[in-house]
């Protein structure tokens, strides 16, 4: 005999409640388990297929793990500290950018930019701000993504936990598979492989292809000869994320610096703007449609307000799973939908058997 939809939704509600105090009380403590099981999802994948080529899975695992490392220390002996050099370089000549425009304005625009004007007082406090407190904002940032982050567990924990969890990740799904009530596992199953299409479309395939336009940015930039090239690529990579942001904010940031540095050159301008031309065709007409998809099921609206509402709520740690119960949320939701288009209160007494057929 099954349980009433009552007493299930009151057990469904204490695990969801459970998870959420969870999060609340253990975020720093779970960040580097849920670091390394997004780690591991993302290269499940990459194991099977070198399992189809022969390899075990201890081997598949090991290569990857090898892999990983290598490119970890190309990052850190690289990557990283040209881009901490950067970032400290962009915010140290922002304030010589802005008196750069404001002087411009006031040869340009002399009526907009008198001594009382609205835009220049807000031009001026604006150096100020940042002459005096953007080093020190700066420190606080990088020092913040330090304590969040956490070296060690960088370094040790995190890749531990993904080698052991890439190496058991088929026979945890078995032993989870295994252990779903009968009488509804069908329908988890199939919800479980809704939810799995929409995070593999999503953050499979959008991370690929932030890492493909982020990558591609950065190079691009650098040989172009754009200043700080390897920010914007990270940033415009990064946003590429969130559709049409990554595209918005990383070319107009492109193209401003490109502004400042090649004033009067617009060949090299052009060049800096064809490079964001390229990557949106790039990633219209290639990336996305062969990595991500036409339909992934998380509108980019669900998906900026499930990053701030869990970023408010959890700090970092909400934002590492904001996508994944943004899935699930969307995948119950249309579920839930679909069940109520074929119900009785939907349909009303009168119009075909109405009967709720899974309310599981």
């Amino acid at each position: 005999m099954s349980l009433p939809v009552q007493q299930q939704l009151k057990y469904w509600g204490i695990a969801s409640a459970v998870f959420l105090v969870a999060l609340w009380y253990l975020g720093q403590v779970m960040m580097p388990f849920i670091l390394g099981g997004a780690i591991a999802y993302f290269l499940d994948p990459v194991a099977d297929r070198l399992e189809a080529m022969g390899l075990s899975r201890v081997m598949a695992t090991v290569v990857i793990t090898l892999l990983g490392f290598l490119l970890f220390f190309l990052l850190a002996l690289w990557v990283v500290p040209t881009l901490v050099h950067q970032m400290v370089t962009l915010v140290d000549s922002t304030p010589g950018y802005i008196q750069t425009l404001k002087e411009f304005l006031i040869d340009r625009f002399p009526s907009l930019m008198n001594i009382d004007s609205p835009l220049r007082q807000s031009l001026d406090s604006i150096i100020s701000v940042l002459q005096t407190k953007g080093a020190s904002v700066l420190n606080q940032i990088l020092s913040s993504a330090m304590g969040i982050l956490n070296v060690l567990a960088l370094v040790f924990l995190v890749p531990v936990i993904a080698f052991y969890l890439l190496l058991d990740w088929d026979r945890m799904l078995a032993e989870v598979n295994s252990l779903l009530p009968r009488e509804h596992a069908d329908t988890i199953r199939d919800l479980a492989n809704q939810i799995n299409l929409t995070l593999s479309s999503f953050i499979r395939g959008q991370g690929t292809v932030c890492l493909i336009l982020g990558a591609f940015y950065a190079i691009s930039l650098m040989l172009a000869g754009l200043q700080f090239g390897l920010v914007v690529g990270v940033v415009a990579g990064a946003l590429t994320f969130i559709p049409y942001v990554g595209a918005l904010v990383g070319g107009g940031l492109a193209i401003g610096l490109a502004l400042f540095q090649f004033w009067g050159d617009w060949t090299m301008i052009g060049v800096v703007a064809g490079i964001f031309a390229f990557g949106q065709v790039m990633e219209g007409n290639f990336l996305s449609p062969k990595l991500v998809g036409s339909s992934v099921g998380l509108h980019p609206v669900w998906l900026i307000f499930a990053l701030s509402a869990f970023g408010t709520v959890f700090g970092f740690v909400g934002m590492l799973v904001a996508v994944p119960v943004a899935a699930v949320i969307g995948v119950l939701v249309r579920f839930g939908i679909r069940i109520y288009l074929n119900s009785k209160l939907y349909l009303g007494p009168g119009d075909g058997d109405g009967e709720n057929r899974d309310a599981g």
